[in-house]
């Protein structure tokens, strides 16, 4: 799961890694990309994924029409992953159950794709003075170490010459790399010098892509990319971990997040822009991640936010103005409020406080602005971060 390795400081350029691949992925895709608003399930299309199936497996997938498309070791959650071809004419839905059917205890689930939790931007504004935050030295962040999974990142840019940051692409060999809108976007907000965002500036961030172009020309990110990249970031021991994507619950997801905290990952990740209050985005939504909202310069939630019961916190996300390849823009999103719940829990972690979401929550939460109805709701969380440390607020 090493991935191709890129590097703002020129280290380790052009480094071969990831699993074997037995047979070429599949082309082509399923459903519709998201709208702002639109929240829609989509997966690779005859593709499945199992978690450490039982002995005898491989040769019970042939009988059955499965082939396996790629092993992969994730090793810092003891778990290997199938990447499975279904059988001729199922869909993957199919194939899950008939797998499910002949291996009842198997964890096995379609491999989702997910989202880039950004959107169409309302009025301006800029990252740092969004929340407040006084202009900083450039070692403010120096012994933090975090990191993000996203799109790919532009590390041309000037935003991020000359930052602590290490790039790996997860993304299938046979498809190239996304877009690096979003992600030179949150990068540079953590990392980025000369009015792009820097929030932290000084600290070690590890940057993650697991987003691909498909045959139809999306760009389009799935379980396994996310996986590996989880992976990675988990053996680097990343202080927290940025997750501004969005996509449905998995069961293979479900089982490695949770082994990702039980090891003193601390993840936070965007609510979701899908104007849902029934249909919550995950990662998310799971126990083990703290969840961000965003709220614009009025304090008023984001147009396109998801609402739930799994909503933590809100942060400035609307017109941020964001670092993108050739220069800058205004984006929105849950995303880009993530980054700073991001930073604040890093540094609690860093001063000693225990790397478990609900410790963490319960400081956060002392240092907050009630919103919306008294108290924790689903549209705020528990209000908008106010929290201020030293070398950040």
């Amino acid at each position: 799961d090493k991935g191709r390795v890129v590097s703002a400081r020129r280290s380790e350029n052009g480094a071969k890694g990831g699993s074997k691949a037995v047979e070429r992925a599949q082309p082509a895709a399923t459903g519709r990309p998201a709208r702002p608003g639109q929240a829609a399930v989509r997966y690779e299309p005859s593709e499945v994924l199992v978690v450490n199936p039982p002995n005898r497996f491989e040769a019970a997938l042939a009988r059955l029409g499965f082939r396996i498309i790629e092993r992969v070791e994730l090793s810092e959650f003891a778990i290997r992953l199938y990447r499975l071809r279904v059988p001729a004419g199922a869909s993957p839905p199919e194939a899950k159950r008939q797998l499910e059917a002949r291996f009842p205890r198997l964890v096995v689930d379609l491999n989702h794709r997910y989202e880039p939790s950004a959107a169409p931007v309302d009025h301006e504004s800029h990252a740092r003075a969004r929340i407040g935050w006084r202009r900083v030295g450039g070692a403010c962040g120096r012994g933090v170490r975090l990191g993000m999974i996203d799109t790919a990142i532009d590390i041309s840019h000037p935003a991020l010459s000359g930052e602590n940051l290490e790039y790996r692409s997860f993304h299938n060999p046979d498809r190239e790399p996304g877009a690096a809108d979003h992600g030179t976007g949150i990068a540079a907000m953590i990392v980025g010098q000369g009015g792009w965002g820097g929030l932290l500036p000084g600290v070690e961030l590890k940057a993650a892509n697991m987003f691909e172009v498909d045959e139809q020309g999306k760009t389009v990110g799935n379980g396994v990319g996310l996986l590996k990249a989880l992976n990675w970031l988990a053996r680097e021991r990343v202080h927290a971990l940025n997750l501004s994507i969005a996509g449905p619950d998995n069961k293979v997801l479900r089982l490695v997040f949770g082994k990702a905290r039980r090891l003193g990952l601390v993840m936070v990740a965007a609510a979701g822009n899908w104007a849902s209050a029934d249909r919550p985005a995950y990662p998310a939504a799971y126990g083990d991640v703290v969840a961000v909202t965003a709220v614009n310069d009025q304090r008023a939630i984001y147009r396109y936010a998801n609402r739930g019961r799994y909503i933590d916190f809100a942060a400035p996300g609307v017109a941020i103005w964001t670092a993108v390849p050739g220069g800058g823009r205004f984006q929105s999103g849950t995303s880009f409020a993530t980054p700073y719940i991001t930073i604040l829990l890093a540094l609690e972690v860093v001063r000693g406080t225990a790397p478990n979401p609900g410790v963490l929550r319960d400081v956060l939460r002392r240092h907050t602005i009630d919103l919306g109805q008294p108290g924790r709701d689903d549209v705020f969380g528990w209000g908008l971060i106010k929290m201020v440390r030293r070398c950040v607020g």
